[in-house]
């Protein structure tokens, strides 16, 4: 009854104002049967690149590629503050940021596995299981699992191999960087990033670090609250 529960709830959650907005505008294509698109401007060297990842998991993994074009509607690039990418439960979308990818560093592969890692966390809430602070470490231990059974299939992965295998154990030693602390932290000082990337005036961002404040106090007293609930 309970993952019923949780299925309909996401299946109810709709998209906010914004995102629908800023999905209207962009560059789009449809990559066999999957949304795919951008807020950069031209020339979409992002769009282009997530084709080419695209490409490359349905040539080396028919099966990982089934996954994605089941599991996600779509796969988007705009500006994520805090993240080089996630899962957007609302859209049922993979998401970049897209200064990191048009990064020359990002490599097709890197981009082509995170397709899969966040590909794998859909899969897992459509089974019920939601990214809560407490399953979060599990639920980051099988999708970098997944990432790496992908790999193996590529002809030239041993790099990335070695990259997600150092990911897998500081995901278990790490706990902290999952708690909802630290998510909150992440997204305000990428917001205060993000601002100085759109080249914002001096005075947003006093107002940004007031409400950055504002934020980091309120999570960190629902955490000690959580904390002593648990501990009673």
């Amino acid at each position: 009854m309970e993952q019923r529960k949780k299925r309909r709830d996401l299946q109810d959650r709709k998209p906010a104002v914004i995102d629908r907005l800023e999905l209207w505008s962009s560059t789009s294509r449809n990559i066999d049967g999957l949304w795919v698109g951008t807020m950069e401007g031209r020339p979409h060297s992002g769009l282009r690149r997530i084709e080419e990842a695209l490409q490359l998991i349905k040539n080396h993994a028919p099966l990982h590629h089934a996954r994605v074009i089941n599991n996600l509607q779509r796969i988007w690039v705009r500006l994520l503050p805090g993240d080089i990418a996630h899962y957007e439960r609302s859209l049922k979308a993979c998401v970049f940021d897209e200064r990191y990818l048009l990064q020359e560093a990002t490599t097709i592969e890197w981009i082509a596995s995170t397709i899969v890692h966040e590909a794998t966390h859909a899969r897992l809430e459509q089974w019920g299981v939601m990214y809560e602070e407490k399953k979060r470490v599990r639920i980051e231990a099988i999708c970098i699992r997944r990432e790496r059974n992908f790999i193996a299939k590529l002809p030239q992965g041993e790099a990335l191999q070695e990259e997600v295998a150092r990911r897998l154990e500081w995901c278990a030693v790490d706990h902290d960087h999952y708690s909802d602390a630290s998510f909150a932290q992440r997204e305000a000082e990428g917001q205060m990033e993000m601002l100085r990337y759109l080249g914002a005036p001096d005075w947003v961002f006093g107002f940004a670090m007031k409400l950055r404040a504002v934020r980091l106090w309120a999570y960190h007293v629902v955490g000690r609250v959580r904390r002593l609930a648990q501990d009673g």
